[in-house]
């Protein structure tokens, strides 16, 4: 057996990096909502990350018949029988159990929104993406909820602060997962996978709605501040990257191409990890000294 390819696999089969983002917004909840001892960020960090690696082993087992279709997932383990069914089984069952122990020792709470999160992505969301285009919004939900599960790691309650994060992540998903599926149309619908907000596809339409959910993340993001918990610091900040993020969404309305929809994708990967720690720096280094 091949180690390295072995490792490959798992990282493919798991979605490891995609699993970085989950664990940074994560991480921006658990110091916004005021941190803890390291070994509580250790099971948090961790323990996201395995309850994320099993929904991403599971979506996988779903699809596998699925992904052999698509350019983009044919060289998955599965489709390429890299790794057998029961050890894809395995490892999801581990990983599962492992990452919810770890959220347990936070609180049970966390534990149940991570088991929540599973369940709505793996048995909710995976088999919509081949009936419906509200599968990505359906799908928004369990995507939304790291930085939630961040705060109540702390809080160990369902409050305003929690909700807050909450949607802010909620609303983003839309512009973004959306960004994906126009750059990847044509080979979802291989799978038979209806992801855009439109069943016209890569239209005005679906173009109008992408850019209006982009706009919608302004007053979102000053959700926090009109709850008190940010100041006038994240009201700028929110304001001035929401307007440059809605722009380009809004160059993809103009022009229906892919280089723009690329464009939109990439620039999300970088806006979301910006918004949440603006409100960390605005509320440790500026708000909390008013």
């Amino acid at each position: 057996m091949n180690i390295g390819q072995k490792i490959k696999d798992y990282i493919l089969f798991t979605k490891f990096r995609l699993s970085f983002s989950v664990i940074l917004s994560a991480l921006s909840g658990f110091l916004f909502a005021g941190g803890g001892t390291g070994m509580e960020v250790f099971y948090l960090l961790v323990g996201g990350i395995l309850v994320t690696a099993a929904s991403n082993g599971t979506n996988q087992i779903w699809e596998k018949d699925l992904d052999i279709l698509m350019n983009r997932t044919k060289n998955r383990p599965l489709p390429r029988k890299s790794m057998s069914m029961i050890e894809a089984v395995v490892v999801v069952v581990i990983s599962l159990a492992a990452g919810t122990w770890m959220l347990y020792q936070l609180n049970v709470n966390s534990m149940l929104l991570g088991l929540a999160a599973y369940v709505s992505y793996a048995f909710v969301y995976t088999p919509l993406k081949r009936i419906t285009p509200w599968s990505v919004i359906i799908g928004a939900f369990p995507g939304a909820i790291p930085p939630m599960l961040g705060a109540i790691a702390v809080t160990n309650e369902f409050g305003a602060m929690p909700g807050a994060l909450f949607f802010v992540q909620f609303v983003w998903q839309l512009p973004h997962f959306w960004a994906i599926a126009w750059i990847s149309h044509e080979d979802y619908q291989k799978a038979g996978f209806y992801l855009l907000p439109s069943g016209s596809g890569k239209s005005k339409t679906s173009a109008f709605r992408i850019a209006f959910s982009a706009l919608m993340l302004i007053p979102f993001t000053l959700f926090p501040w009109l709850l008190d918990m940010v100041g006038i610091f994240s009201v700028m900040a929110a304001s001035i990257l929401g307007l440059l993020f809605f722009l380009i969404a809004y160059k993809l309305y103009l022009t229906l191409e892919d280089k723009d929809a690329k464009k939109l994708m990439f620039a999300s990967f970088i806006y979301l990890p910006l918004i949440q720690f603006v409100y960390v720096i605005d509320k440790y280094f500026f708000y909390s000294e008013l």
